[in-house]
């Protein structure tokens, strides 16, 4: 999905899940901050996030200068040594929220020379992280990033990473259910894509009243609010990081 189509009325929907409520229990990454020694459950949360979270680390890589291949090397030796842990105790200080956390980390990491050289041959054939995909998205992105920083890469493509977890994570919902038709037409009342129907043409497309369409949209919206206050839990320590990081996100892809 093309970045702007996903901001569109995301400030509104930043509002409104700012006033909601969302359980906090343990998270991805608190699990792994909390966790005790080497834990089966830390390192399962811990290998979860990487494979989540690692366009960022790749684009920031990129955007220092390295080539492609290289690059991917260096993305997956990274990650391979933060699974292993050898890497997890050193920068306590960003502990509350993984974004900053690994932003910190991979700086340090790309300045060490020697871990720098033991990564590119670590990463050579590692399968970790699914970076076949990456090429493509680079050539689409690449006017806008070459009027960016490397942090500033790294943060929009962090944001909008969160973005296309939640709306996968919505869209494995309506799929279950049957209604993966009647998403895709939410999902462009959403974020006002082109073409996007109205309420009228959903009613008759789907045999609705124009009532039930905004009912239906109503509790399509309140969902996405919801999982991405969820999302965004995953990547915390603790609730009171969710809000600051919830207007982080949204001041980063409207920037």
């Amino acid at each position: 999905m093309p970045p702007n189509d996903q901001v569109t009325s995301l400030s509104a929907i930043g509002r409104s899940a700012q006033n909601g409520a969302v359980a906090f229990t343990t998270t991805h990454w608190s699990v792994v901050l909390e966790a005790q020694g080497e834990s089966p459950e830390a390192h399962e949360a811990l290998e979860k996030l990487c494979r989540t979270y690692w366009r960022p680390i790749y684009s920031f890589v990129r955007r220092q200068g390295a080539a492609t291949q290289d690059a991917e090397d260096l993305t997956q030796g990274f990650f391979a040594l933060l699974l292993e842990r050898k890497d997890l105790n050193t920068l306590r200080k960003e502990k509350g929220r993984l974004r900053s956390y690994l932003l910190t980390s991979v700086k340090h990491f790309l300045a060490d020379e020697s871990r720098h050289a033991m990564a590119v041959k670590r990463g050579k054939g590692q399968r970790l992280i699914p970076l076949d995909e990456i090429r493509e998205r680079e050539r689409i992105d690449v006017e806008r990033s070459d009027r960016l920083t490397a942090d500033q890469i790294y943060e929009r493509r962090w944001a909008f990473t969160v973005l296309e977890q939640v709306m996968a994570r919505l869209r494995d919902e309506y799929r279950s259910a049957g209604n993966l038709r009647f998403f895709d037409q939410m999902k462009k009342m959403l974020m006002d894509e082109p073409g996007r129907p109205s309420q009228a043409q959903v009613a008759s497309e789907f045999d609705m009243t124009e009532n039930a369409v905004k009912q239906a949209f109503y509790r399509f919206r309140q969902r996405y609010q919801t999982l991405l206050r969820e999302e965004i839990a995953h990547t915390v320590a603790t609730p009171s990081d969710i809000e600051d990081e919830l207007r982080h996100l949204i001041a980063v892809v409207q920037a």
